[in-house]
């Protein structure tokens, strides 16, 4: 049995929560949250996110509460810690897990600023303890389906794609165009492509980036990701527009040797494959809801634990290498000059 504490019980942290609940051997004994402390008694009504269930109230019979980490982090029962923290927090707090001997779960991005994303994973490998961050968008059956392709080779070798994510501007969150806040667009909604890239296509060489900022915080950009070979050509286009009856869309366009692979939410165009001998097929996938994908995630974090092995998709030195990619594409937005990585 994995027993898990989760720190932070806001939006995501309830999602972690209701997700564990759906996963056998693994059981949350202990919830931290130090500014929301009604949270601990139980009531989550003021929890409120763009998808998903809203807050309800919670029986919280046999899971021990805390109002510090510290103290959280002498409790010998927890295993995991699983940091559902405002980002700032998460270096913090994740090498203080580490040091105190528990293994750690860290909702994305890794942290805000690259050199904390180092010092996470510096500290994962000193203390000898695994650090997997929350990264899901490999677990939702679109994505996965791509992993899976290019994995298997089921379509022949894979000749790249394009990749879009937009959103509303979210008027209604502080700091969002902040380096010290949210990150702007870069950190908080395009780290999830630049995470999927450098996962399926590995690290690339340089970036080209051109955008419009908000000061000098990137609020729409496209990326072109430069690789040794000249036939992979990956691009990625993200940010926000000023239209709030934009609702949140995404979209690619895959190419393999074989087969060409599409969706489009925004359009509702499901997972669509273009076979080259013309056919076109559009897989079905396995009923699910808004947290499926992350009880898709969170087992296999719990299957990695439970081993004492990283995890192909949530390892931390992917989600560093996705955060300085995402560095590397704000300098080449600011300066409009190739950035090597």
């Amino acid at each position: 049995m994995l027993k898990i504490g989760i720190v932070g019980i806001g939006f995501m942290g309830m999602i972690h929560y209701l997700a564990y609940q759906r996963i056998e051997n693994v059981k949350v004994v202990a919830l931290c949250e130090s500014f929301f402390k009604e949270r601990l008694n139980g009531d989550w009504t003021g929890i409120k996110g763009n998808f998903g269930p809203a807050g309800t109230k919670m029986d919280l019979t046999g899971v021990a509460t805390y109002e510090s980490l510290q103290d959280m982090l002498k409790d010998p029962n927890v295993d995991v810690v699983d940091i559902c923290l405002p980002p700032a927090a998460h270096a913090e707090n994740t090498i203080a897990a580490l040091e105190a001997g528990k293994n750690v779960f860290c909702e994305k991005p890794i942290s805000l600023k690259v050199d904390q994303g180092v010092a996470m994973v510096e500290a994962a490998k000193k203390s000898g303890k695994l650090l997997m961050i929350g990264h899901v968008l490999p677990f939702f059956d679109a994505f996965n389906f791509i992993y899976d392709a290019v994995q298997t080779g089921k379509y022949g070798k894979c000749l790249g794609g394009n990749f879009l994510r937009v959103i509303s501007d979210p008027t209604w969150l502080k700091n969002f165009y902040s380096m010290d806040g949210s990150g702007g667009p870069m950190l908080d909604l395009h780290v999830h492509d630049a995470h999927f890239i450098r996962t399926v296509f590995g690290m690339p060489k340089a970036v080209q980036s051109v955008g419009r900022c908000r000061g000098d915080v990137p609020e729409y950009f496209n990326t072109q990701f430069l690789y040794d070979d000249p036939d992979l050509v990956v691009t990625a286009t993200s940010g926000c527009i000023m239209q709030q009856s934009r609702p949140f869309t995404f979209s690619y366009e895959v190419h393999f040797e074989k087969a060409t692979v599409f969706t489009d939410c925004f359009n509702q165009v499901p997972v669509t494959v273009l076979h080259a001998d013309g056919t076109i097929e559009k897989p079905e996938f396995p009923a699910g809801d808004d947290v499926t994908p992350f009880v898709n995630e969170l087992t296999e974090a719990r299957n990695c634990f439970l081993a004492g092995q990283p995890s192909k998709m949530l390892d931390g030195v992917l989600a560093r290498d996705a955060l300085t990619l995402c560095h590397k594409e704000i300098e080449a937005v600011n300066t409009r000059k190739q950035v090597e990585i």
